[in-house]
């Protein structure tokens, strides 16, 4: 076992052995870190299609406008109260995130109802920032939310 230095030590966690060249070795029984450890995520496009499917169940009129990436795009929703008024839903942070919620998501303006032509605004904004998002556009006169909000 090669000698470290303690700014090494630190870099390395406390009591790591190290093989001949300074690189972290392998010790037996220690907690695997990484990737591998995180849950594993929902595709969106399998979640886009069960919430179109859930939404057609429902009889509310659902469309999907933009197809993004199919592992992990944005999913933006819009709900259109066929007024003139929209309201915008955006992924929340992963700050957000929850075990028990496969998607949460936040309302991306202050008025709990905006113009549609503003929501229009803000979604080609976000189109030009990220290509790889979905959009799902829902209309409902009543403006029911049926999303995981924050």
């Amino acid at each position: 076992m090669t000698r470290i230095s303690l700014p090494e030590k630190k870099l390395l966690g406390e009591g790591r052995q190290t093989s001949g060249l300074g690189q972290p070795g392998d010790w037996a029984g220690a907690p695997r870190r990484g990737r591998y450890d995180a849950p594993m995520r929902l595709r969106t496009d399998i979640w886009v299609a069960a919430f179109l499917r859930r939404c057609a169940s429902e009889n509310v009129p659902v469309f999907l406008r933009r197809r993004g990436a199919a592992e992990a795009g944005a999913i933006f929703v819009k709900i259109d109260r066929l007024d003139g008024t929209a309201a915008l839903f955006a992924p929340a942070p992963q700050s957000e995130a929850r075990e028990d919620v496969a998607r949460l998501f936040l309302r991306a303006h202050r008025d709990e109802w905006i113009a549609s032509a503003d929501v229009e605004a803000k979604l080609a904004r976000e189109t030009g920032f990220d290509p790889d998002l979905w959009i799902v556009e829902v209309e409902d006169r009543a403006g029911r939310v049926t999303l995981d909000l924050v």
